[in-house]
């Protein structure tokens, strides 16, 4: 569940001011749960729920205490009578502050981005529908191939979309606290209390927890988010081919008023993909410092704190900012639907495998390596479809292959199948 604040942004749950309230949601909730036990007045909680939070107090304290947390409790025990205050922050170190809130304070972000993955996935389903009737050349290792529905490049990247979508909703799911104390020992919180106090805040329980949550679940977050960066790069590297001028299938929307460059009026880039594909890099370096996170000191140090302070807002911020981007670049693609249908229609080598199959399946006596050469020839000589014709007919086959060069069968062949990809995703 997103945070009760307003939040559009991830940088919204990333200040000074939002971390402090996740500090002070968690000590509340372990404040209840001491309640509960017995061991705190009954609403001490309530009156301490009440606390301002102050930046600029908390940073004054920190500059003579030179920790954070320690900071923070003074900031709010100071507005209290010793005899209320005494129980904030009990029996708990700074790590299960910080490490439970930052928990939440992930899980708030991963629900702004899941939200921008879907928005993005509802994008790339329109644009799917839009040319499930488009038929266009498919390239492979940038040459032209076979034919293929226009609308199959959308429909992969959705595919992949979706796969990302699983994973951030399980390691979402998967998120930790923990209230286990100095080392994770337990003197004064019991493990029921600590159990009680992370369902208030809906995470799961760390199984062993070293004073501080095992960095691997960090980890494995981060390197999902690299996955969807690759997916976004991916699409964005598509676009840009498709855009270039020696193809010119596919354009970027270009607003009005946008200039191109500084001196060729003429020019339209893809500047979004670009930034996006940059984005995506960036993205994908965050992998290594949060794997070298893992490996702490006997049961902790804090040599995690300072890349995570960078990290984290950086991850989600950015992994958000480009999904929000792809969404506009995809839902303000320009396509060119007459010239790409044009490379297939006049384009005769796209049919050489329809012809070789049909060939093998009509010729039983003749080895699959004989049709292919003649096959390959025939295509080969051949400089249009006229040609290509009248080169098939002159196969020295039992069948007329030049009747298979046909662009409308082709055509109702690939929507038929395309329809039946469409199903599975």
């Amino acid at each position: 569940m997103i945070n009760r604040y307003d939040v559009k942004d991830i940088s919204d749950l990333w200040t000074d001011e939002s971390r402090f309230r996740y500090y002070l949601k968690v000590e509340l909730a372990h404040l209840r749960t001491l309640e509960e036990s017995g061991m705190v007045p009954t609403g001490t909680a309530e009156k301490m729920a009440h606390a301002k939070i102050n930046p600029e107090r908390i940073s004054e304290i920190e500059k003579i205490t030179n920790h954070d947390v320690i900071a923070f409790c003074t900031s709010v025990t100071e507005q209290y009578a010793p005899e209320d205050g005494r129980f904030f922050h009990f029996g708990i170190t700074s790590s299960d502050v910080i490490d439970t809130a930052h928990s939440l304070i992930m899980k708030d972000s991963m629900a702004v981005v899941m939200k921008d993955l879907a928005a993005l996935e509802g994008a790339l389903k329109t644009k799917t529908n839009e040319t499930s009737d488009l038929l266009c050349i498919g390239r492979s290792h940038g040459i032209s191939a076979e034919a293929m529905i226009f609308g199959q490049k959308f429909l992969s990247f959705q595919a992949e979309l979706k796969r990302r979508m699983t994973d951030w909703g399980h390691v979402t799911s998967e998120l930790t606290g923990q209230l286990s104390g100095a080392v994770g020992n337990y003197t004064v919180v019991t493990p029921e209390q600590e159990t009680s106090t992370l369902s208030k805040l809906g995470l799961k329980t760390e199984p062993v927890s070293t004073q501080v949550i095992p960095r691997d679940r960090y980890a494995v977050t981060i390197q999902v988010g690299a996955l969807i960066g690759s997916l976004l790069e991916r699409m964005a590297t598509e676009f840009r081919l498709l855009q270039h001028s020696d193809v010119d299938e596919v354009r970027e929307g270009f607003s009005k008023g946008q200039k191109g460059s500084s001196t060729m009026p003429h020019k339209k880039n893809p500047i979004s993909s670009e930034n996006i594909a940059g984005m995506a890099r960036m993205i994908r370096s965050h992998v290594v410092p949060a794997l070298e996170n893992c490996a702490l000191w006997h049961e902790r140090d804090i040599s995690h704190s300072s890349v995570e302070r960078m990290l984290l807002p950086d991850h989600f911020g950015l992994l958000s900012y480009s999904l929000r981007r792809m969404k506009n670049v995809v839902e303000n693609l320009v396509i060119d639907r007459e010239k790409i249908e044009a490379k297939v229609s006049q384009n005769e080598k796209i049919y050489s495998s329809y012809v070789l199959h049909h060939l093998i399946l009509m010729n039983p006596e003749k080895k699959r390596e004989e049709l292919y050469e003649i096959v390959q020839k025939a295509f080969f000589d051949s400089r249009n479809k006229d040609e290509l014709k009248k080169n098939l007919s002159a196969l020295t086959v039992k069948h007329d292959a030049s009747k298979w060069i046909d662009f409308e069968n082709l055509r109702k062949h690939y929507h038929s199948e395309f329809k039946k990809i469409q199903a599975r995703v």
